[in-house]
């Protein structure tokens, strides 16, 4: 038995993991409860093909507080890096949510300075004018600060939830150092996929969302179906939100570990909680 796969061409424990968010928009459905923003990755992704997400991404050098810090409502970074327990950088993560939603489904989080009003896309010159700016973004030729300057803008981090805090297990050539968020999608803005990264969307109760993908009808990751599972318990967006605030203050790190074979597919995870996670190696490769 070794610990590195012959099969692979990577050193699985020299993996980096990537500081990355993710934000859950939320609405409240018709009738009752609510619905949360998904939508499918291309089948031509390195990294998570076709599976079923919400909008996130890892953090850029641009999100940092450095930069940020003046455009951001209601949190700076030391407050913020006090609630995701790390030495500084922890606005960065709000930032990136807020970002990655933008650019992956064209939401973007934020207020008018000058009204205090969420944006709205309501008139259609206002629509295409942000649309071409999510363009520019995806395109590497704007920045969220950029965009802040040019429209006068704050982004509403004070409304932003923190759910959840997920590592990706040793093993995978990609890992991620990940924070999951909630916030409520603006009445006056529609999300829609990008048609380049992701391919499809819908808005969903989280329950279908998880009977789906135990059916095996919607292909999503184990953190993904585990904050399905918290929304699902709320109902409403507001009780939801509200559970954020109060569940955010300590959210313990999932850290799953893994066995695989000596080709390096996973055979079993273990997540905190299961027998013989304290006692199993991050990693093990096993016959």
């Amino acid at each position: 038995m070794t610990d590195r796969p012959e099969a692979l061409d990577y050193d699985p424990h020299r993996v980096p993991t990537r500081p990355a968010a993710t934000v859950m928009l939320v609405r409240d459905a018709a009738a009752s409860g609510i619905e949360v923003f998904m939508m499918r990755r291309t089948a031509a992704a390195v990294f998570a093909a076709s599976q079923y997400v919400f909008p996130g991404g890892k953090v850029d050098d641009a999100d940092h507080a450095v930069n940020m810090e003046p455009w951001c409502d209601g949190r700076t970074d030391a407050s913020s890096s006090g609630l995701l327990q790390v030495p500084a950088g922890g606005l960065s993560f709000w930032v990136a949510a807020i970002r990655e939603c933008f650019e992956e489904a064209g939401v973007l989080l934020a207020r008018n300075t000058a009204s205090d009003d969420i944006i709205s896309f309501d008139d259609a010159s206002v629509a295409a004018r942000f649309s071409a700016y999510r363009d520019e973004m995806n395109a590497g030729q704007l920045d969220l600060g950029d965009l802040c300057r040019r429209e006068d803008l704050r982004l509403i981090t004070d409304a932003i939830g923190y759910v959840s805090h997920w590592i990706t297990p040793i093993g995978p050539p990609r890992r991620f150092d990940a924070r999951f968020f909630i916030a409520r999608a603006p009445q006056a803005q529609e999300p829609l996929h990008d048609d380049n990264e992701t391919v499809e969307s819908l808005w969903v109760r989280p329950s279908e969302a998880l009977d789906r993908f135990r059916a095996g009808n919607l292909a999503m990751f184990p953190p993904t179906a585990a904050n399905l599972e918290f929304l699902a318990d709320h109902s409403s967006a507001d009780v939801a939100l509200a559970s954020a605030v109060a569940h955010g203050k300590t959210p313990p790190a999932v850290h799953p570990k893994v066995k695989a074979n000596d080709d390096g597919k996973v055979v079993v995870t273990l997540f905190p909680g299961d027998g013989g996670y304290d006692a199993a190696p991050d990693y093990e490769v096993i016959a």
